[in-house]
């Protein structure tokens, strides 16, 4: 199981009818944008509805300059809603900006929001703002997040215009990849709008809000994983055409125009990206929009990841060219160096060249120069063709000649053939349940471009260090020679080959394979020191790479064995 670290939330989300909002012009509760959020329940028609009624309970009365556990120092007020308030706070201990969300302890939300706090803390993936505590007391619940003074929410990108296809695609890749890995936790975010989407100046994309946003604002939803998708979807639509999908504007941005439904985006503007166009329409489609050209449509996440990996990817913009500057010569290099420049105004005379050898001597020079070349290159060659002819003569010995009387009794190289892989399985001794994607082990020896089998996502190269490594075990079938196993990797990795020799049964615990061979690399050649028999091979990652994501993935796209 990946390392468990903090994931993070905000939901500074002001409602423009009910806010209190102390100088609302201000920073948001991540500190990433300049200006008001705004309570989107109403813009957000996509989104689901309240279980519960707002809390009656009155916020904390707090100041700036109030401290939390004698630690957190309250700067400033951004949002003050339903009965919960949040701060830009200072961490004094650390030294560092924090934000802070805080509601009373009887408030009706108060045990959800510790509950989405915590389990939201313990996913450890680097995509999602950090949560850094979640805390009851003194009659206060409060939770304590990253603040991200570098970073711009997607509200604030999109103000300028929308996204070039490039931007557009990372933007949803990584979101769509971070929120697949929430879900298979069994956490979900149901509030995912342009201001809960940051850019870093990295250029990482960056989700808060993700479970605690939902339970600071009472919204749940039957079907999380369609909830989330569709809103992706909307994200994706607003980043290519910079309208909300929707009749009604949201975000500072107009929505469509009514009674005409929902377009695709490439209706909307021209030149958006053909794919993504139709990418955004799949993952609306849960209301039926999806038109008869497009494929089925997205309903989790994790389709939605299928469907963008099966994408050509798209390139990065080239850099534009910028011409070099006129080369200006100086006059040292014009041969005028040490010599009075010339007057302004003044015409210079123009130096004719000298003429050429035209006169009888100049001609018998050029002919004579021409026949002492030419009779040097006969010369040449002719030296060139006897010294190849002696070097002949030499090796050639007239007492032996080479005979093949079938007794060679020097040994042949077998011939190398490929042995077919009969099954495989994930192998994760050292985790939690025993499992890394299984589902997805049948990539790597389909002999489909572009798939492979990854393992689940770690906070450092070495595994966050919770297990020495994981891997994938081969059967061939049957006991046979083994040559040579080539792995192709997605990303730099360190892996090593163990074998089970003569096993008639396949080793559960990683004891019952010994290392035959080992290397780093993206296609690695694994070729055991001495002849090996085996049936099961266990091929074990040990190093991992980083991902574009900023997370550590094994990612293996094939594996070949040889004899």
């Amino acid at each position: 199981m990946a390392e468990r670290s903090t994931a993070a939330v905000d939901v500074a989300d002001n409602s423009d009818d009910t806010s209190l909002t102390a100088q609302a012009d201000q920073s948001t509760a991540d500190g990433v944008a300049k200006n008001r959020e705004r309570d989107t329940d109403s813009d957000e028609v996509q989104e689901s509805t309240r279980t519960d009624g707002a809390g009656t309970t009155s916020p904390p009365e707090l100041h700036s300059g109030h401290k939390l556990a004698r630690r957190y120092r309250l700067e400033e007020c951004v949002t003050r809603l339903d009965g919960f308030s949040s701060w830009r706070a200072v961490d004094e201990k650390l030294r560092r900006a924090v934000g802070v969300h805080i509601l009373p302890a009887d408030h009706s939300r108060a045990r959800s929001v510790l509950a989405a706090a915590r389990s939201s803390a313990l996913l450890g993936d680097p995509r999602f703002v950090q949560v850094l505590d979640a805390v009851e007391e003194n009659d206060v619940v409060y939770v304590v997040h990253e603040w991200l003074p570098d970073a711009t929410e997607l509200t604030t990108l999109l103000a300028s215009g929308p996204l070039e296809p490039y931007d557009a695609y990372q933007m949803v890749s990584q979101v769509s990849s971070a929120m697949a890995a929430a879900h298979r936790e069994g956490l979900a975010h149901l509030r995912l709008n342009p201001n809960a989407v940051l850019r870093a100046s990295t250029g990482q994309w960056r989700i808060r809000g993700l479970a605690v946003n939902a339970a600071l604002r009472g919204v749940a939803s039957d079907t999380p994983q369609r909830t989330d998708t569709e809103a992706i979807g909307a994200l994706l639509y607003a980043a290519l055409t910079q309208r909300w999908p929707y009749e009604s504007d949201a975000y500072g941005l107009s929505g469509l125009p009514k009674d005409i439904g929902l377009i695709a985006p490439d209706q909307v503007r021209a030149g958006v990206h053909r794919g993504l166009s139709e990418l955004s329409m799949r993952a609306l489609a849960n209301d039926g929009a999806t038109a008869s050209r497009h494929e089925s449509p997205c309903t989790t996440p994790e389709e939605l990841v299928k469907a963008i990996g099966e994408m050509p990817r798209i390139r990065p913009p080239e850099p534009a060219f910028t011409a070099p500057p006129e080369y200006q010569r100086t006059t040292y290099q014009q041969g005028t160096y040490g010599r009075q420049g010339p007057h302004p105004g003044v015409t210079q005379p123009i130096t004719s060249p000298p003429p050429p050898l035209q006169s009888r001597t100049g001609k018998a020079l050029k002919w004579a120069v021409s026949a002492l070349l030419i009779a040097a290159l006969g010369l040449g060659s002719w030296q060139l063709a006897d010294a190849l002819m002696d070097q002949g003569g030499k090796n050639e010995d007239p007492g032996k000649t080479q005979t093949n009387d079938g007794n060679d009794k020097s040994p042949k190289k077998p011939v190398s053939k490929p042995i077919a892989i009969q099954g495989a399985r994930d192998f994760d001794p050292l985790g939690n349940d025993g499992s890394e994607n299984p589902d997805e082990i049948d990539r790597l020896y389909d002999n489909i471009p572009g798939t492979y089998w990854e393992t689940s996502f770690y906070r450092s190269a070495d595994f966050g260090r919770l297990k020495s490594g994981v891997g994938v075990i081969l059967d061939l079938g049957k006991v046979q020679d083994v040559g040579k196993v080539t792995v192709s990797f997605k990303g730099a990795t360190s892996v090593e080959l163990r074998a089970a020799s003569g096993a008639a049964t396949q080793p559960q615990s990683l004891d019952g394979y010994t290392k035959v061979a080992q290397g780093s690399g993206t296609t690695v050649a694994l070729k055991p020191n001495k002849s090996l028999k085996s049936r099961y091979l266990l091929v074990w990652l040990t190093k991992l790479p980083l991902t574009e994501e900023g997370n550590y993935r094994g990612r293996v796209v094939d594996i070949k064995v040889t004899s």
